[in-house]
């Protein structure tokens, strides 16, 4: 049985954890760099050991220290979070030689479906529509461009072991094509030490769906529904909203079967989320990649279905079978989250420093998950996310209403965020009649 977990991470999303872990009567102990000694995760956990300087590979990304860590704190269970090592399969193995319990799926799922191209194949022979990948790495310039000529521009290069919107870039003409591999090569060595390339077809006229899955050690699997995450900056995710509006029923049953399809086939164990690119031209969808994680968004699915999903991860980690079965699983109303940065809302740039004054929105149907607080210091060295905003309402039209009320009601003072851009993207008539795809940011 898990007594005690270490939350390998930091901000809100540790916070999360460790509301989830006191409910079920689990000690937690929180890590920090010397920078994030006033954060609030550290002072909300039931234990708090420094691993580092403030630089993530010295601290957050140091597996040895985070190991250590819960030696000397006698944690029986690793929580990664998001981000950092929640998706690397060494730091899971090493958990595992160390018979430490990694609340998440097994190092050979990590593994497999965190390379794009490796996955791509997984689904493709469980039945999941994708879209056909072009290996580059051992291709010749002549090769690349007779197979891409199949294709037709635009294509779209992407980072086998990519995310977050690194090692990516649209290609519209040869000789962009040839110029950005070596670039887009080093760039994905340096950012994940894996610089294998693959070319697709580019959507012209995109959304971004993604479906959360859960499965057990047992064989069950069940889905929660998807999620719409089509307002993004650069690849960046900014607002996440569920049901999608831009989904049949009829396709909505088939996009969440083919998640599943896929879960069964890699043998998944945990929370995860299988993303698909729905071509609106086409009404037809393509698997893009599996976040072996909990994700970013996931309180979207939580205040939909009323289901806490950590929860449940950590009951599966734990040995223990899914709690529901697909029957159980109920929607209602309509949910958005906004995510807050502490960034320039000109150039996008992070705005780090002393929050002098804040006060976080409230009423009816409103979450918030955040880690700061008046007189705290945001550093310059993480992520820019401050919190996130979660609204329910009936309609999707109400629940637009309540976030443009909650954003009003939200006060960060002493530094700069993206609040008044949320309210710009929310009043904007084609968001709010469902007219839009992955590039709305680009005309707004």
């Amino acid at each position: 049985m898990i007594k005690k977990i270490l939350i390998a991470n930091r901000g809100e999303i540790a916070i999360r954890v460790m509301r989830s872990c006191r409910e079920l009567g689990i000690e937690t102990v929180s890590v920090h760099s010397t920078i994030d000694e006033t954060s609030l995760h550290v002072k909300i956990a039931d234990e708090s050991v420094c691993i580092g300087p403030p630089a993530a590979l010295q601290s957050y990304l140091n597996m040895h220290a985070i190991l250590s860590a819960v030696e000397i704190t006698g944690a029986d269970a690793v929580h990664p979070g998001y981000g950092f090592l929640s998706e690397n399969h060494e730091f899971a193995r090493m958990c595992a030689k160390c018979g430490i319990v990694f609340v998440g799926p097994t190092p050979e799922c990590l593994e497999v479906m965190g390379s794009k191209i490796r996955s791509k194949e997984i689904a493709k022979k469980a039945g999941v529509p994708i879209l056909e990948a072009i290996a580059i790495n051992n291709a010749s310039e002549n090769e690349i461009l007779e197979k891409v000529a199949e294709l037709q521009y635009p294509v779209i290069i992407k980072a086998s072991a990519g995310g977050g919107g690194r090692g990516m870039k649209v290609i519209n003409n040869d000789r962009d094509l040839l110029d950005s591999i070596s670039t887009l090569k080093r760039e994905s060595l340096l950012a994940f030490g894996d610089d294998t390339l693959f070319i697709e077809k580019y959507i012209t006229n995109p959304r971004h769906i993604e479906v959360q899955v859960i499965a057990d050690n047992f064989g069950n699997a069940v889905h929660l529904g998807e999620r719409d995450c089509t307002i993004q900056r650069r690849y960046q995710k900014l607002i996440e909203e569920s049901p999608s509006p831009v989904l049949t029923e009829a396709v909505r049953e088939e996009i969440c079967e083919a998640a599943l399809a896929l879960t069964r086939a890699v043998n998944y164990n945990s929370v995860g989320t299988v993303e698909f690119i729905f071509d609106q031209d086409s009404e037809k969808f393509y698997f893009m990649e599996m976040n072996t994680r909990i994700q970013v968004e996931h309180p979207v699915t939580e205040m939909r279905c009323n289901f806490d999903l950590i929860s449940e991860q950590i009951k599966i980690a734990n040995g223990e079978k899914l709690s529901v079965s697909q029957q159980d699983i109920t929607w209602s109303d309509h949910v958005i989250e906004c995510r807050i940065n502490a960034e320039n809302p000109k150039t996008m740039r992070p705005s780090p420093g002393k929050i002098d004054h804040y006060h976080r929105p409230g009423g009816l149907g409103i979450r918030v998950d955040d880690y700061i607080y008046t007189g705290y210091s945001v550093p310059p060295h993480y992520d820019s996310m401050l919190s996130k905003v979660i609204v329910k309402g009936r309609t999707r039209e109400e629940a637009i209403k309540r976030m443009l009320r909650a954003l009003d009601e939200m006060i960060v003072g002493g530094i700069e965020t993206n609040i008044e851009l949320h309210k710009k993207i929310l009043l904007n008539k084609n968001f709010q009649e469902n007219k839009y795809s992955t590039k709305f940011l680009e005309t707004l």
